[in-house]
């Protein structure tokens, strides 16, 4: 009981991480119908530029990065985050101010290779010497990883423990208040009933009055912002950082993507269950099969999934008139 205690914290903290990923990709393909793959690399933007403020930050409050004897104040996780987000929410709208906005109307083809090259783009970008570099680094531990609830399963020396740490909780917990402000904005908003009309017919919404341009450039900055607060979670949880281009980065948001699919691909709902879905199935079969194969119980629940039902576990089926 207690180590599957403990691996359900671990994938319920993991799964909100993939829920906040999984909710970009889905509202862009909601709206324009397309993935755009560089979604990932905003991801690893919040996670570096989290890095870079958090050195920048430090020093300026008389705390040495490398050497954090005591946590620093409260405020400067949330200033970091908040300043992350917004970086990220800028260049999630030049993205597609300059890059996508021409391409609508263009073949599909041409918009998987554009998103491609601007995810390579950011990827090398990144890279730079003047930006954050081609080395890994250690992000600065910003919140103490406090036992904020332990227990014990059995008596005496046999007995195992349990802990709730305070990341984890501060993971789920703010996770939650992202996701849920995003379901009310979609779902009880003026904002949300433009973005839910333009997702319908483009055509039909701008003769309505609706201001497409307007609303696309608001989802992907929406979607750049909870990409961004994914980044700096996943480095407060995960200390170690890999380099901007580094092939983890690219399976975390590959496994974000099979989370929106599984959930049914521009279900804003079915890509939160999506990222649980594949948290739990991640988790519990790396600890109780095989760590060695924790990718592969991803992938194949994909193919399940697509085989029983291809329009995800939330999703509709598509019906066109021939």
């Amino acid at each position: 009981m207690s180590d599957f205690a403990q691996t359900l914290i671990t994938a319920l903290a993991i799964g909100s991480l993939y829920a906040l990923i999984a909710l970009g990709y889905t509202m862009v393909y909601g709206i324009l119908k397309f993935i755009n793959f560089a979604h990932s690399d905003i991801v690893v933007l919040g996670a570096w530029s989290s890095y870079k403020l958090a050195i920048w930050i430090l020093p300026a409050i008389g705390l040495d990065p490398l050497n954090l004897k005591a946590p620093p104040p409260f405020w400067v996780p949330a200033v970091v985050m908040l300043a992350a987000m917004v970086l990220c929410g800028a260049v999630g709208f030049a993205i597609e101010r300059l890059a996508y906005r021409r391409l609508r109307r263009a073949p599909r083809l041409n918009v998987l290779i554009t998103a491609i090259g601007v995810s390579l783009l950011l990827q090398n970008f990144g890279q730079l010497s003047f930006i954050f570099g081609a080395s890994p680094q250690s992000m600065p531990q910003l919140m103490p990883n406090l036992e904020l609830v332990s227990f014990s399963f059995g008596e005496g020396e046999s007995a195992q423990r349990v802990v709730i740490g305070l990341v984890d909780v501060v993971i789920f917990s703010l996770a939650t208040v992202l996701m849920l402000l995003m379901q009310y904005l979609v779902f009880h908003t003026k904002l949300g009933v433009a973005m839910r009309a333009v997702s319908f017919n483009t055509d039909t919404a701008a003769l309505m009055g609706i201001n497409v341009d307007r609303v696309i450039s608001f989802t992907f900055v929406l979607g750049s912002v909870l990409a961004a607060a994914a980044g700096f979670l996943l480095v407060m949880k995960y200390t170690s950082m890999n380099q901007p281009a580094h092939a983890t980065w690219v399976l975390l948001g590959l496994k974000a993507f099979v989370a929106a699919v599984i959930g049914g691909i521009g279900n804003v709902r079915g890509a939160v269950l999506g990222g649980f879905v594949i948290a739990f199935v991640e988790q519990f079969g790396a600890f109780y099969i095989s760590s060695a194969y924790r990718d592969v119980y991803v992938f194949a629940l994909l193919i399940v999934i697509l085989l029983v039902k291809p329009s995800g576990l939330l999703g509709t089926p598509m019906r066109e008139k021939v």
